[in-house]
């Protein structure tokens, strides 16, 4: 859900026509659909995503992206353990706002609880998109200005 509403908001900003939004799990099975409820909340939001499959975080994601968000503290100390050297591009989404705090997982739960995460997904987005973009710009330029060997 996260992913459909940030493309949705950054869609919005010509600055942003190169940015490549994408979602993997800490804890994700490779190649399933996002949960039914997940689908039927981002249609009511008028975002379609069907075609989402699920997938593991990897270093290969961790080191092509300039920001990675998390939802839950635990994910970015267990991503920070793993991948110390991107440490400085790993940030709970929360913080974003100002915050820590951590956006629990629906899964299990009912429609309700996916709506209301899917609010909250999209205020925390909203208020802390100048944040984000200008996170992802920094590392982006830290990225191209550092000397090639």
């Amino acid at each position: 859900m996260a992913e459909a509403i940030l493309k949705s908001l950054v869609s919005k900003r010509p600055e942003t026509e190169q940015w490549q939004i994408e979602s993997a799990g800490t804890w994700a099975m490779n190649g399933y659909p996002a949960a039914d409820y997940s689908q039927i909340v981002m249609q009511s939001m008028g975002m379609d995503i069907s075609s989402h499959r699920s997938r593991i975080v990897n270093s290969d994601l961790i080191h092509h992206f300039d920001l990675i968000l998390t939802m839950e503290d635990n994910h970015k100390e267990g991503l920070i353990a793993e991948f110390r050297q991107d440490k400085h591009k790993i940030y709970m989404l929360s913080e974003m706002i100002g915050l820590l705090l951590d956006i629990p997982d629906p899964v299990r739960g009912q429609l309700v609880d996916f709506e209301e995460t899917a609010r909250l997904l999209e205020r925390i987005l909203t208020d802390g998109l100048e944040q984000i973009f200008q996170i992802a710009v920094m590392n982006q330029k830290c990225v191209t200005d550092s000397p090639i060997d």
